[in-house]
């Protein structure tokens, strides 16, 4: 597991806005597609890997969290921006007591309806896929605030007709900001990356798309018109893990959130992750984490 722990900085505080530190925050639109809050008892806790099904925008006020995003994990102080999208796997390790920050989330049916109008999505998504966290100046976090405050603003006023629409320009402008931020901050690394690492970014782009249906090394060769061999030495020198490994990795992490997350039975979840009979996915399952799913379920 890869640890990617920011430099700490400047220390910013809630109390800098008033408004939003006495009192708690929690207010959504029609069917939660759209919610903000500050009150930490209000934000979902994932202690088991979950997948997922909103995107969300964070920022960090006071003390600090671990969470793993992706099997990678990272360390989240005050000043810290987060930023995680749909599909993603993810997983709480450590809050501590003095914890504080601000959650905006956003449906996916809302993203899906945001999203084509950014012109920056792509490599906006590609960067927070790289760097989900990162740091700001003071300055920075209250600009981002700002969009916080208008938002409570919008959700709150009674009677409006075209509050979904209002939010959805709001999540645009913010989305521009979020992405020039990470322009200015985030190098770009398209122009250096060398042959072998464009064909892991390849591979593990069309993992994250098949894995629920393909773990054949095979298949993912093929259609990246490789050899298995060279593929699985190629995505072993650049990450460490043969291409069968990190297979088995997602698959797996998948199975520990659909067993912890979902309500599905066993034989549901084995037939989503495309194995042969319930028989067959328990054995690859306790071969990997050493425990049957039912066991595993119980923890």
């Amino acid at each position: 597991m890869t640890t990617n722990t920011p430099t700490p900085p400047p220390q910013y505080q809630l109390e800098v806005y008033p408004a939003v530190s006495n009192s708690q925050r929690f207010a959504s639109i029609q069917d939660n597609d759209f919610i903000i809050f500050n009150d930490l008892k209000s934000m979902p806790l994932y202690e088991a890997p979950t997948r997922m099904e909103t995107s969300v925008v964070s920022i960090c006020t006071n003390g600090y969290t671990r969470i793993t995003i992706n099997m990678q994990e990272y360390y989240i102080s005050s000043g810290t921006l987060l930023i995680i999208f749909p599909d993603q796997i993810m997983q709480s390790l450590e809050i501590s007591d003095d914890f504080q920050g601000v959650f905006i989330a956003v449906s996916k049916k809302l993203s899906d309806e945001v999203y084509p109008k950014l012109k920056v999505i792509l490599p906006l998504f590609f960067y927070t896929k790289e760097y989900p966290c990162i740091n700001l100046s003071g300055e920075e976090v209250g600009s981002l605030m700002n969009y916080y405050d208008l938002f409570w603003g919008k959700i709150k006023r009674e009677n409006s007709y075209y509050s979904k629409e209002i939010i959805q320009g709001i999540l645009v402008s913010m989305f521009y900001e979020i992405y020039d931020l990470y322009r200015r901050r985030v190098p770009r690394k398209s122009e250096k990356r060398n042959r072998k690492e464009v064909l892991f970014d390849q591979f593990m782009r069309l993992l994250s798309e098949s894995y629920r249906k393909e773990r054949s090394v095979n298949f993912y060769a093929k259609e990246l018109f490789l050899t298995p061999k060279h593929l699985s030495s190629v995505v072993k020198e650049v990450s460490g893990k043969t291409a069968g490994e990190w297979i088995d990795v997602f698959v797996i992490f998948e199975a520990k959130s659909l067993l912890k997350s979902s309500q599905k039975n066993i034989q549901e979840i084995s037939d989503e992750l495309n194995f042969a009979n319930q028989s067959f996915f328990g054995k690859y399952f306790k071969h990997y984490t050493g425990m049957s799913p039912k066991e595993y379920r119980k923890l």
